[in-house]
């Protein structure tokens, strides 16, 4: 029943900014602590950000400084925006639920695709 669908990748310069949005349903989204992640080229998948039901904030250290989570919980939607984009930011975000432990939730979307151009 958990959909999780995200949106607003694309291909943007070093230096430029891009929003992505998460539009999620199936799950009592108020109470669920949020996060997103991403997977670059040949790599693992990586937390990035998370924020609590409660509007805490976690930033992994790649992109603290430059990225910023937040949630609207009256529309089921957790966003990232991304400024100052560096080549290596370059991946496939998703976003997903975090579950009590700090793990992510077993229902994955498709993701969007961020490429950051030199």
């Amino acid at each position: 029943q958990v959909q999780l669908v995200e949106s607003g990748g694309g291909l943007v310069q070093a230096g430029g900014s891009l929003r992505l949005s998460c539009a999620a349903s199936g799950f009592r989204f108020r109470l669920a602590g949020l996060g997103w992640y991403r997977q670059a080229p040949g790599k693992q998948r990586d937390f990035v950000a998370s924020i609590t039901n409660d509007g805490s904030r976690l930033y992994a250290d790649s992109v603290k400084g430059r990225f910023t989570i937040s949630r609207n919980n009256a529309e089921s939607t957790v966003y990232l925006q991304m400024e100052s984009l560096k080549p290596e930011d370059t991946a496939v975000y998703y976003c997903n639920i975090i579950r009590s432990g700090a793990s992510p939730g077993d229902y994955w979307g498709k993701g969007t695709l961020v490429t950051v151009s030199v």
